[in-house]
């Protein structure tokens, strides 16, 4: 019995130094150190170090981490094999919408009615950039990431060109920077767009392609930057190259005071950045790849319709629901038709879309 108390008191003995040690390292930890662990400037005394501004500092890095490692699991999740993934970013305003149908509604919808489609959805992360939006998703079972945005309110109805609506295009921007420097090639899409076959059917497969990107107005060369590109809608590899040009994309920002990052990149096209960085870019057809802006003009090859050239939220839901009204009709008159028989079936016209700028 002696010798079991000698021993039990050499172990707790033991414990207690290796608690009072643990105390000490911690509170001689230096300011350096924990810069070099938090790439963070973090100013202090050693005397200081177990203060509760260092504790918060600690739990700041840990949540930090936390988000990181979310991020991490949600694109795995997302991820097709070859590590593709497509991305939508949403707020409450696309993804509530009282009675009414919402504009995420209607996108996965377009998934739901498209051709060959369906699956897709497998791989679509959704990007949340409030908890409304967060909690939408959960609630349909998609693959779902909560965007932090730094106390910024991203919630409401984002108007086009508002300072809030520039504000949020730069945040989706720095975030898919994230995701191509964790190796994953994705198309971005914007969630008014109607995904009405798989386009990657219709995207070139050439591994050397780095960006395939729609276009506003497309002029006939898919090889030509005379395109007006529209960043709502494309495909991205993740490389060396592509990389840089989101990083030097974004480092743009502050240079450019009320512009829209879409019209950023194009100033940067235009500057010859693509072919500095020797970029393969193809600018795809409206005929594939259509929108308000410019329709497509054959219902057998379009492939996605995007409310472009649209300012309110309320116009495109409406314009939408039209574009799945006349896909609907199409498919219908499809089934009945014979091999050989023409069909005319055309667009309904954008009319709320074309009032939207009036108010």
């Amino acid at each position: 019995m002696d010798s079991y108390n000698s021993t039990t008191s050499v172990g707790n003995l033991a414990t207690l130094l290796l608690l009072i040690t643990g105390v000490l390292y911690l509170c001689a930890w230096s300011p350096r150190e924990a810069f070099l662990l938090s790439n963070k400037t973090f100013s202090t005394s050693q005397n200081n170090c177990c203060q509760p501004s260092s504790i918060t500092f600690s739990m700041q890095s840990v949540q930090t981490a936390a988000a990181v490692d979310e991020l991490q699991a949600a694109l795995d999740k997302a991820s097709m094999p070859n590590k593709t993934v497509i991305i939508t970013v949403v707020n409450k305003a696309y993804a509530e919408g009282g009675d009414s149908m919402t504009m995420l509604d209607l996108f996965l919808e377009s998934f739901w009615v498209g051709n060959g489609t369906r699956p897709l959805l497998r791989h679509l992360l959704v990007v949340a950039v409030d908890q409304t939006a967060y909690d939408r998703c959960k609630f349909r079972g998609l693959h779902c990431y909560r965007l932090e945005t730094d106390g910024v309110n991203f919630r409401g109805e984002k108007l086009y060109m508002s300072q809030d609506f520039i504000n949020m295009m730069w945040r989706r921007t720095l975030f898919l920077l994230d995701v191509l420097k964790r190796g994953y090639s994705f198309i971005f899409t914007d969630t008014d767009i109607m995904w009405l076959r798989n386009p990657f059917q219709v995207l070139s497969t050439d591994q050397s392609e780095d960006l395939q990107i729609s276009t506003d107005q497309f002029y006939g060369d898919p090889r030509s930057e005379n395109n007006l590109i529209n960043t709502g809608f494309y495909f991205i590899r993740s490389n060396n190259a592509t990389i840089a040009l989101f990083e030097l994309w974004y480092a743009m920002k502050n240079n450019f005071t009320g512009t829209k990052e879409q019209d950023v990149l194009t100033s940067l096209m235009r500057k010859g950045l693509f072919g500095e960085l020797d970029l393969k870019v193809r600018y795809l057809e409206t005929l594939y790849f259509s929108g308000f802006c410019q329709d497509s003009t054959d219902f057998r090859a379009v492939t996605t319709v995007h409310a472009n050239c649209c300012r309110s939220i309320k116009a495109k839901v409406a314009d939408l629901r039209a574009v799945l009204r006349d896909w609907r009709r199409f498919k219908r008159l499809e089934r009945k038709r014979a091999a050989n028989e023409t069909m005319a079936i055309e667009w309904s016209k954008h009319i709320a879309c074309f009032h939207s700028w009036r108010s």
